[in-house]
């Protein structure tokens, strides 16, 4: 799988989610402070991130900075993203399971190595739903993108 990483500071726990992602097999790009010469400001990182899945150049991306709110903010403006902040295993099964989310947010303040371990384990475990609803919640969602982009 092709993921695109950013982040606003080059942290040991970005370090390491670099490792693991490669680790997993995964074909990493970089964006932000984990890219020389890069632009290391979360918005702009995180957009740089976003777009790649929006794209289609990247299957996913993990975004990440101080808190992860900002970066999961900045990836979300982008039409067809769907970043998840989650701090926690349950909340990344959750995320891809009942909101088909397609961009990680992570806190480099409150991850730890361990606990990115079972993040990642949780998110590349889980699969969207296939329950009605939940597409149906999830086809809400990518509208909104059509509905934004109207809006003069």
């Amino acid at each position: 799988m092709r993921i695109s990483v950013s982040s606003d500071m080059d942290e040991p726990v970005a370090r390491a989610l670099l490792g693991q992602l490669r680790d997993r097999g995964h074909d990493v790009m970089t964006y932000g402070a984990l890219r020389a010469g890069d632009d290391p400001q979360w918005a702009s990182c995180s957009e740089a991130a976003a777009r790649e899945v929006a794209a289609g150049n990247a299957d996913q991306a993990v975004v990440c900075c101080w808190t992860g709110t900002g970066a999961s903010i900045a990836a979300n403006k982008v039409p067809g993203v769907r970043a998840a902040l989650c701090t926690d295993a349950y909340t990344a099964d959750g995320a891809r399971r009942w909101n088909d989310a397609n961009v990680l947010a992570l806190s480099l303040r409150l991850t730890s190595e361990p606990l990115l371990g079972e993040i990642l384990d949780a998110w590349f475990a889980a699969e969207a739903s296939t329950d009605a609803e939940d597409r149906e919640n999830v086809s809400r969602v990518n509208r909104l993108d059509d509905t934004t982009r109207a809006t003069p």
